[in-house]
């Protein structure tokens, strides 16, 4: 398997873990929506919700890939994706932690870019 399709095949399990273990407290009006876009390699854990009449969207993790590595562009995850990847074999080096500006992205173990 190359690496891009490992990486689709490692988010989308990450991902779906997440939302399997969301779905086992379920909310009555909350909607978890899992997005996986491998054409355009974005990957989506987001939850919609009301609240009265205002419409609610809460994005918890946005991956991408991008340049043959894995941009994290927002983790609200107490653990953190990066974290659960690496555990699962990606190289700190393959990922981006994209959330961080690019100055202080120096001062982690993951790439610049």
């Amino acid at each position: 398997m190359d690496r891009l399709t490992e990486y689709r095949e490692l988010i989308k399990q990450v991902l779906s873990e997440y939302d399997n273990l969301s779905r086992q407290s379920p909310s009555e009006h909350s909607e978890n929506c899992l997005i996986f876009d491998e054409t355009h390699d974005h990957y989506l854990w987001l939850t919609v919700d009301w609240l009265g009449s205002k419409r609610l969207k809460y994005t918890h993790i946005h991956i991408r890939i991008k340049n043959q590595k894995i941009y994290i562009e927002e983790d609200w995850t107490e653990e953190g994706i990066a974290t659960e990847l690496v555990n699962l074999g990606v190289n700190s080096s393959e990922i981006v932690l994209a959330f961080q500006p690019p100055d202080v992205r120096k001062f982690t173990e993951f790439a610049i870019a």
